[in-house]
């Protein structure tokens, strides 16, 4: 197969193959992450049948295109070539396909773009719930694929159904970004080498969704590629920003104003706090808005050290989504050459601190795997205190609290006396206000580690590099 990475999905999938009954699988995530190709790839020799919604179609188009694909996926009609009227009538015509291939093997049947096929008073849903109640699970030899970049349609209609598909999805894969580690592979597959301080520059603009990543080009600096990709008149993410939030969910204009709201503080904010600055209630619409934008990968939602749920925080988690607020927005206008000029900046250096923090969450497990507890059970959290906060708390279940310090620098970081008593500052007010049972300790993420002195000596206990964010 010809899949970066995914190994965790491509299990998941390939384990349906053998399953002694029909299986019902729901793959959501934000567009151009990869869902159609997943699929496609996995299951190209077992696809016996493949239709996408059309964006914006009428009932009518979309029978249309549903038989158009029937037609074309199954070389003799045990049926008439009468387009179907409705729902029930097409799904009725695919049944009676699939009664007529006589092999027993598993057969896959792909809708992709699902939400698109379900628009209001189309019978979609229902027909599509009969279909399955009624003719798929009297069977053991289908796989029914069902795909969506509308989060929060997969999510509220199909997998927390409460009609007639509740508790039938056997199934479900939730598509993220790529990592570091799939990111360096994706770019060696198409002979692009950076090294990992550059992957990470990159990484912090466009983060790790496969489609931007197709866009770099061999031969061009990261600088060159972002700025032609983001600031030049064409470029092909200078407006990706309004078109995947649109794309993505009805009246998109709320979820934006949350997004920019977040992107206005770095460390998260409380609900309540973000409400506010949006101008919005307490409603079972904005909760319903935030967790659209949880599970498709904009937002992380996470509780601070020590806090209840109730007081957790939400925080802007796309790396695209903070380099387009911070940058291309502001500077849209500004044409060739921007971000190499940008990039130079002090506002650039701030701002690559924040993002390798958000890195740095988003790859907890290659930190704690090269810390040597990748099987320790531990809770990451951030924590702020009355005159001190720290990024990221690892509270660890072998008695030890570690407190991780993210710096990103272009050379070794140095620990001079103003730092290193910022750090016993943390680490006076973290003792005095937590009283923490546990032995605590400092931890450095860099770029390229510490330079060793007697502050860095005295203080921290471990140091690692950013070359562990890159192991699988």
């Amino acid at each position: 197969m010809n899949i970066i990475g995914r190994e965790h999905e491509i299990k998941i999938l390939q384990d349906l193959l053998s399953s002694s009954k029909s299986e019902l699988v729901a793959i959501y995530g934000r567009r151009r992450i990869g869902k159609t190709f997943l699929v496609s790839e996995v299951f190209k020799n077992q696809i016996v049948f493949e239709v996408t919604g059309l964006h914006n179609g009428s009932m009518k188009n979309q029978l249309l295109n549903f038989h158009k694909q029937i037609v074309e996926s199954f070389n003799k009609l045990p049926v008439g070539n009468q387009p179907p009227n409705d729902w029930s009538q097409a799904f009725s015509i695919l049944g009676k396909c699939i009664d007529s291939i006589k092999s027993k093997n598993k057969k896959v049947i792909f809708i992709d773009e699902f939400p698109w096929l379900a628009s209001r008073r189309s019978n979609f849903l229902m027909w599509f719930e009969n279909f399955w109640n009624t003719y798929c699970v009297k069977r053991n030899d289908l796989v029914v694929v069902i795909c969506g970049s509308a989060a929060s349609y997969m999510v509220n209609d199909i997998i927390q159904n409460k009609g007639g598909l509740h508790n039938r999805v056997t199934r479900k894969i939730r598509l993220l970004p790529f990592n570091l580690h799939e990111t360096k592979l994706f770019l060696e597959s198409r002979s692009i080498k950076l090294e990992s301080y550059d992957i990470l520059l990159l990484y912090m603009a466009i983060g790790g969704v496969p489609r931007y990543l197709e866009m770099i080009r061999k031969g061009q600096s990261v600088a060159q590629n972002i700025d032609r990709l983001c600031f030049e008149n064409n470029g092909e993410l200078r407006n990706e920003f309004n078109e995947v939030f649109a794309s993505l969910f009805n009246n998109s204009s709320t979820h934006t104003a949350i997004i920019k709201a977040l992107a206005q503080t770095h460390k998260g904010i409380t609900r309540k706090e973000l409400l506010e600055k949006c101008k919005l209630q307490q409603s079972g619409f904005t909760s319903n808005i935030l967790n659209e934008l949880t599970e498709s990968g904009f937002v992380a939602q996470y509780t601070p050290f020590g806090k209840k749920n109730r007081n957790s925080l939400f925080r802007l988690s796309d790396e695209y989504c903070m380099f387009y607020l911070k940058f291309i927005e502001p500077y849209a206008s500004t044409g060739q050459g921007t971000w190499e000029r940008l990039s130079v900046k002090q506002n650039f250096k701030i701002w690559t601190g924040f993002a390798f923090e958000t890195i740095c969450l988003k790859h907890i497990q290659q930190i704690k795997n090269e810390l040597g507890i990748g099987k320790v059970f531990t809770v990451q959290s951030s924590w702020a205190g009355n005159s001190a906060q720290i990024d990221m708390v690892i509270d660890r279940d072998d008695n030890r609290i570690n407190l991780c310090e993210m710096k990103f620098y272009n050379d070794l970081y140095t620990i001079d006396k103003s730092t290193y008593e910022n750090l016993q500052n943390k680490l006076r007010c973290f003792r005095e206000e937590v009283k923490p049972r546990k032995s605590v300790y400092f931890t450095f993420i860099t770029s390229y580690g510490l330079k060793e002195n007697s502050y860095s000596l005295h203080i921290v206990e471990n140091s690692i590099r950013m070359d562990c964010l890159f192991l699988s």
